[in-house]
């Protein structure tokens, strides 16, 4: 197998291996009406100011529905390799959020994990998954730009 063949493939896997990460508890909490980040949210922190405000009876109804559909229409976007350019970045950013979430400095939620945890090496892989666009591999953003080409008047 070639470089390039290799270098798709796991650019494919981790594409898809992100994609569950999302997916699996997007569909989870949007089937389930209970779901709400307040329980989580209020127990932050280092940054309990801000999550503390996100866990507020008012605004953790909106917060809950942005958590769930967003898990979901990542999750949904990287699987099918459309529009990873815009997904990937906002799946990193969803995961330097729950790293801050986690975090009591300078440990993540526990003695074990010391500044790194695994939502940065998440939201890295994620903005590699946008920089090498990944959807062009095996992914609906490949058919987009081939029927772009084919469907671009010849100069």
């Amino acid at each position: 197998m070639e470089r390039q063949s290799t270098e798709k493939i796991m650019i494919l896997y981790f594409r898809v291996v992100m994609a569950w990460t999302f997916l699996y508890p997007g569909i989870r909490q949007v089937l389930a009406p209970e779901f709400s980040v307040s329980g989580f949210l209020s127990h932050t922190k280092t940054f309990n100011g801000l999550f503390s405000l996100l866990a507020s009876p008012p605004v953790s109804s909106i917060v809950s529905f942005l958590v769930a559909y967003g898990h979901l229409l990542i999750g949904v976007s990287l699987l099918l390799g459309f529009m990873v350019r815009i997904s990937a970045p906002l799946g990193a950013l969803m995961m330097i959020l729950y790293w801050m979430a986690h975090m009591d400095w300078p440990y993540i939620e526990n003695k074990t994990n010391f500044i790194v945890d695994q939502h940065l090496v998440f939201a890295g892989l994620l903005i590699f998954l946008a920089i090498v666009q990944a959807g062009r591999f095996w992914g609906l953003d490949a058919m987009r730009m081939q029927a772009n080409k084919s469907g671009a008047p010849q100069s």
